[in-house]
């Protein structure tokens, strides 16, 4: 019980919880918030880090997917071309990236934290275009329904692919990369349908990562019980007030954090261009300051667009929700 309660318990079951309630909020993945918290934390090396929160998804993802399929709304067929796509690559991304790093844990932890930094700013970008795009189909009325589309093979078997090798080494893309790409692939999908196939894919995606993690870095059951004790609270509690929460603030502020943690990462690993030998917290500073500054503009002149104020605050209900939509759409 002492190896399992370590110093870094209590920080760890807090760092769970926050990130569970942003998750149950949001619906984004947890790996692209859960992972560079823990590593900040300084609770393990990267490796470590990825493997536990890869196990944790692997549990709690579980449990939304059983609810999603006991409702009906996953598209099963999709997902099991997702599933062949990504499974796979999720298998085989961390033996590759152990390959490359060579004999080295140093060599590999700064590998896998490059890897993390820049998957971390691929899902600011694709986070702040699901973003755009939600706001169009608010805006617009929402695509014509199709709850069973036809299945374009090829791109979805390379979209799982794609995203099972980007999970596989980092972590981060399940919840985020991927749900973009069915947004753009399947504009026909309502959104309970779109998170419903996600959740289902994701599953043996992150088992299939975290299956391969472990075997080549171990568990660490010290990182991986506070992990789940706190994530799964905190994602039943974001889900229950996420109807009433204005999603704006949340889901920008999801963009900027992503995006600092992303450059801190980066910076950490000692990308060339940022320099090998120093880090440069200004530098990381300088870069959230300015989101906070241009991130609220740039969005509100998008909203000015759509014919919209600059400013305001629908929930995260009615921005995902069809009949709010057709209620915008019909008083432009």
């Amino acid at each position: 019980m002492n190896d399992l309660i370590g110093d870094g318990f209590a920080s760890i079951l807090v760092a769970g919880f926050l990130v569970g309630v942003v998750v149950g909020l949001t619906g984004m993945g947890g790996g692209a918030l859960m992972t560079p918290a823990l590593i900040f934390l300084g609770v393990g090396d990267a490796a470590t880090v990825v493997t536990a929160d890869l196990t944790a998804a692997a549990i709690y993802k579980t449990g939304g997917a059983a609810v999603h399929a006991r409702e009906g709304s996953p598209n099963l067929t999709l997902a099991k071309w997702l599933i062949l796509g990504s499974v796979p690559m999720a298998l085989l991304g961390p033996w590759l990236i152990f390959q490359i790093a060579g004999d080295s844990p140093e060599t590999l932890d700064d590998l896998l934290k490059l890897c993390i930094g820049f998957a971390l700013l691929l899902a600011a970008a694709t986070y702040a275009l699901r973003l755009y795009i939600n706001l169009r189909r608010v805006r617009s009325g929402a695509p014509e329904a199709d709850p069973t589309p036809h299945v374009r093979i090829i791109p979805t078997l390379l979209v799982g692919a794609a995203g099972g090798l980007l999970v596989g080494i980092t972590s981060v893309g399940s919840g985020s990369v991927i749900m973009i790409a069915l947004l753009m692939l399947y504009p026909g999908l309502s959104a309970v349908r779109l998170v419903g196939t996600d959740l289902v894919q994701a599953v043996p995606l992150v088992l299939a990562a975290a299956i391969s993690n472990i075997a080549l870095h171990g568990l660490d059951w010290s990182i991986l019980v506070p992990l789940v004790l706190g994530s799964l609270p905190g994602t039943i509690l974001g889900s229950k007030i996420a109807p009433r929460v204005p999603q704006s603030v949340i889901r920008r502020g999801i963009v900027i954090v992503l995006t600092m943690s992303g450059v801190a990462l980066l910076d950490k690993a000692g990308w060339a261009p940022l320099g090998e030998d120093e880090t440069h917290p200004m530098l990381i500073a300088g870069v959230g300051v300015a989101m906070l500054v241009f991130v609220p503009l740039i969005w509100g002149l998008i909203r000015r667009t759509q014919g919209l104020p600059m400013f305001g605050a629908p929930t995260v209900t009615e921005l995902d929700n069809v009949e709010y939509g057709e209620r915008a759409h019909e008083q432009r």
